[in-house]
C-alpha cells in the first residue's frame, strides 16, 4: 500500500525546469534511493515529497495517518536547546509527560499550591511515563546519541559545528521512527563506524518506508530495494540497489542508442526516397512522406555528459613523506602518539576514524600548519603538494569559475601539451555559460568540482584530500576514483566513503582513539576483515591465558567442563561480509599475480629500478591481505555451517 503518491510534479527556477512531470509512489516498508547529477533537483524533489516545498504544478498525497520526517543537509535546530533536549523532544507524548512530571516536581520542591493535589498529579504523570515506555527511554536517547557520534549532547546547538548539528538532527529522527523517513545525504559528516551502524539500523530495525538521497554507494547497495534516477527533469525507476541500477541503466542507454540509430537509418532511407520521387499522389506515397517528417521531427536522446579527470604527477624521490615518532596534542588531548609512518611513491593511503580523533589535524601537520608536540614531519625533497580542504576554501567568491582556475593564464599544461582553460573546465562539466558564473552562486557539489579543477590544473607528487567525496555526485565520484587509481603520484585521503576507500586506497591509517593510529593493508573491507581476525585472536589468547591461570591455581586440574555451544548462524554484517569476501580474495590474488609478473620483467630493474622496493612492498602486502581474507572466509563458512 502506498504511503505517498506524487503525480505530474513540475518545478522551475527561472527558465530552468528542474522537475518535468514527475510521478512516483513509495510503498509501506519500501526503501528507495534517489540519485542524479549535482544540480539535477534531488534535494528539491525530496523537500517537495516531505511537504516542505510546493511544486509549481502537480500533487503529493500521503496515506491518512502517515507521518513524514525529513533530514536536511543543513538542519535548522533551536539554538538554545541542547542536543539531548531536542532528541527527548522527538519522543512526543513521552517528552510531554516527562516535562509535566518535572514541572510538578519543581512546584512540590518549592512548596507551591496544594501539596496533596500536586502529589496526585505527579503520580498520574509518572504512570503516563511508564505507559509510554518508562524512564528507560532516557537510556534509549543516550544510546542513539552515542551511535550517531554526538560527543557534546549537553551543549546548546548554537555551539555545535555543522556536522554535529546534522548528527543531532539525525538522532531526533531515529528516536521515534516515522511512516516515511526522507534522508538527504545522511552520511555527510559521519565517520565510517557510524555509517556502518546506520546501515544496519535501516536494514534490521527500521520498519517504515525510506527515501534516501546519498552518494554512498554501499549504503545504496545494501539498504535500498529500488533506485530512482532524476535526469533532466524526468525520473527513471530501477529495481534493486546501486549495482543493479548501474546494470539496468546501461541496458536502457544501449536501447536508446539502438533506437536513435534506427531512427537515423529510417530518416536516411525516407529522405533518399523523397529526393527520387515526384510530388506525392497515392495514399501509400503520402504515408511515406509522413513517416519521413515524423522521423525528422523526433527528438534524439541527448548523450549523457561524462566527467574525465586527469592529474599530472611530478617527479619525486623514493620517499614522499615520513613521520617520525610524531605526537600531536590539541586542547589538552593527545590525538596522535609516537606515529611512525612512511609514504612511498605511488601509495594511496586512506585516513579514517571517529569524528574529532585528529584526522584533519594530521593533514595540517603534514602541510606545516600545525606544529608537532614531539617528533617530526619530513617531506621529500622533490615532493610537490596539492591540497583539497573539506571547507572548499581557496576560491575567490566574487570571481567566476574561469577566473579562479585561469589565475596563471588562459592555458595549462597536461601531459606535456598546452590546453585551453575553457576546454579543461568542460571536463568538469562546466560549459561556456557556467564558467562565467561567480563562485558564490554555486552549489556544494559545483564548488567541489571547481576546487578539484584548480588543484588538478597543476602537477603534484602528493595529493592531500580532506573529505573530497562530500557533495560530489556519483559520476564525478567515479571519475575522481579512476583518476586517483591512474595517478602516478601519492595520495593521503581523509574520507568516510567506504566504496571510495575500497576502490582507491592501498592501505589505511585508522585512528583508534587515545592517540593510537594503526596502519592496515588494503581498503575498508580489508580493514574490517583484519580487525575481526585480530579481535578473534585477542579473545582466544585471553581465554587461553584464563584457562592456564585456572589450572596453575590448583594442585589438580578440575575435570574440564563441556564447552559452551558456539552460536550458530551469521549476523547481518557477517552475512554481508561473506557475500563479498570471495570477490576480495580474487582481487588480492589477482594483484599478487600482476605484481609477481611485473617484478619478473628484467627490463624493470634497468628502466625503473627505483620502483622495485615499492613494488616488493606492495607484493608482500597483497600476499598478506589474500591470506587474511582466506582465513576469514574459512572462519565465516564454519560459523555459517554451525561448526
Amino acid at each position: 500500500m502506498p504511503v505517498l503518491v506524487a503525480q505530474e510534479l513540475t518545478k522551475s527556477f527561472g527558465e530552468r525546469r528542474i522537475l518535468d512531470g514527475v510521478s512516483l509512489s513509495i510503498h509501506s516498508g519500501e526503501h528507495v534511493g534517489l540519485v542524479g547529477a549535482n544540480g539535477s533537483g534531488k534535494s528539491t524533489l525530496a523537500r517537495i515529497l516531505a511537504g516542505l516545498d510546493k511544486p509549481d504544478t502537480g500533487t503529493v498525497a500521503q496515506r491518512r495517518g502517515a507521518d513524514v520526517a525529513y533530514l536536511a543537509q543543513e538542519p535548522a535546530l533551536d539554538p538554545v536547546k541542547t542536543g539531548r533536549e531536542l532528541v527527548v523532544q522527538g519522543l512526543g507524548p513521552w517528552a510531554a509527560a516527562k516535562a509535566r512530571y518535572e514541572a510538578i516536581s519543581a512546584r512540590l520542591g518549592h512548596g507551591d499550591g496544594d501539596q496533596d493535589a500536586l502529589l496526585a498529579e505527579q503520580a498520574e504523570a509518572a504512570a503516563q511515563i511508564e505507559r509510554l515506555g518508562g524512564w528507560d527511554q532516557l537510556h534509549k536517547v543516550d544510546e542513539i546519541l552515542g551511535h550517531v557520534g554526538v560527543t557534546r549532547p549537553d551543549a546548546p546547538t548554537a555551539e555545535l559545528s555543522g556536522g554535529d548539528k546534522r548528527r543531532v538532527a539525525l538522532a531526533c529522527l531515529l528516536i521515534a521512527p516515522p511512516s516515511l523517513l526522507v534522508l538527504d545525504e545522511p552520511s555527510n559528516h559521519l565517520d565510517t563506524e557510524t555509517i556502518d551502524w546506520l546501515e544496519g539500523w535501516l536494514v534490521e530495525e527500521y520498519k517504515g518506508a525510506l527515501l534516501i538521497v546519498t552518494h554512498d554507494r554501499y549504503l545504496l547497495d545494501r539498504v535500498v530495494d529500488r533506485t530512482i534516477e532524476l535526469h533532466r527533469g524526468k525520473v527513471y525507476s530501477y529495481e534493486g540497489g546501486y549495482e543493479d541500477y548501474l546494470e539496468a541503466k546501461a541496458e536502457r542507454l544501449a536501447l536508446e542508442a539502438r533506437t536513435e540509430q534506427n531512427r537515423q537509418n529510417l530518416l536516411r532511407t525516407e529522405l533518399e526516397w523523397l529526393r527520387r520521387q515526384p510530388k506525392a499522389r497515392t495514399t501509400k506515397q503520402k504515408a511515406r512522406i509522413q513517416r519521413a517528417e515524423a522521423a525528422k521531427a523526433a527528438v534524439p536522446a541527448r548523450a549523457e555528459q561524462t566527467t574525465k579527470l586527469v592529474a599530472e604527477s611530478s617527479f619525486t624521490g623514493k620517499t614522499v613523506l615520513e613521520l617520525r615518532k610524531l605526537t600531536l596534542d590539541m586542547g589538552g588531548r593527545t590525538l596522535v602518539k609516537d606515529l611512525d609512518f612512511v609514504l612511498a611513491a605511488g601509495e594511496r593511503v586512506g585516513i579514517v576514524g571517529r569524528n574529532g580523533t585528529g584526522k584533519t589535524t594530521l593533514l595540517r601537520a603534514v602541510l606545516g600548519d600545525v606544529a608537532p608536540a614531539r617528533g617530526e614531519v619530513v617531506v621529500g625533497k622533490n615532493t610537490r603538494v596539492g591540497y583539497f580542504d573539506q571547507h572548499r576554501s581557496g576560491l575567490d567568491e566574487d570571481k567566476s569559475i574561469y577566473d579562479n582556475v585561469a589565475a596563471a593564464g588562459n592555458k595549462i599544461e597536461l601531459g606535456g601539451q598546452p590546453i585551453e582553460v575553457r576546454s579543461f573546465l568542460e571536463r568538469f562539466l562546466f560549459d561556456g555559460h557556467a564558467q562565467r558564473q561567480p563562485v558564490k552562486s554555486l552549489s556544494g557539489g559545483e564548488r567541489a568540482r571547481v576546487v578539484l579543477a584548480k588543484m588538478l590544473s597543476q602537477s603534484h607528487s602528493l595529493l592531500i584530500l580532506d573529505e573530497p567525496t562530500n557533495d560530489l555526485d556519483l559520476p564525478t565520484l567515479s571519475a575522481l576514483e579512476e583518476m586517483l587509481t591512474e595517478y602516478g603520484g601519492s595520495a593521503l585521503v581523509v574520507t568516510h566513503d567506504r566504496w571510495f576507500l575500497d576502490r582507491v586506497a592501498t592501505s589505511l591509517l585508522v585512528f583508534e582513539g587515545d592517540g593510537r593510529v594503526v596502519r592496515y593493508a588494503g581498503g575498508h573491507q580489508d580493514y574490517l576483515v583484519q580487525k575481526a581476525a585480530a579481535e578473534a585472536a585477542k579473545e582466544e589468547a585471553a581465554k587461553a591465558a584464563a584457562a592456564a591461570a585456572k589450572v596453575t591455581s590448583k594442585d589438580k586440574p578440575a575435570a574440564a567442563k563441556p564447552a559452551a555451544p558456539k552460536s550458530k548462524g551469521l549476523t547481518w554484517a557477517e552475512q554481508r561480509e561473506l557475500e563479498g569476501i570471495m570477490g576480495r580474495i580474487e582481487e588480492a590474488e589477482g594483484e599478487v599475480a600482476a605484481l609477481e609478473q611485473e617484478l619478473a620483467d628484467p627490463t624493470l630493474y634497468s628502466s625503473r629500478g627505483a620502483e622495485v622496493p615499492v613494488l616488493g612492498k606492495r607484493l608482500d602486502e597483497a600476499k598478506a591481505r589474500a591470506a587474511t581474507l582466506l582465513a576469514r572466509w574459512e572462519e565465516l563458512e564454519q560459523k555459517q555451517a554451525g561448526a
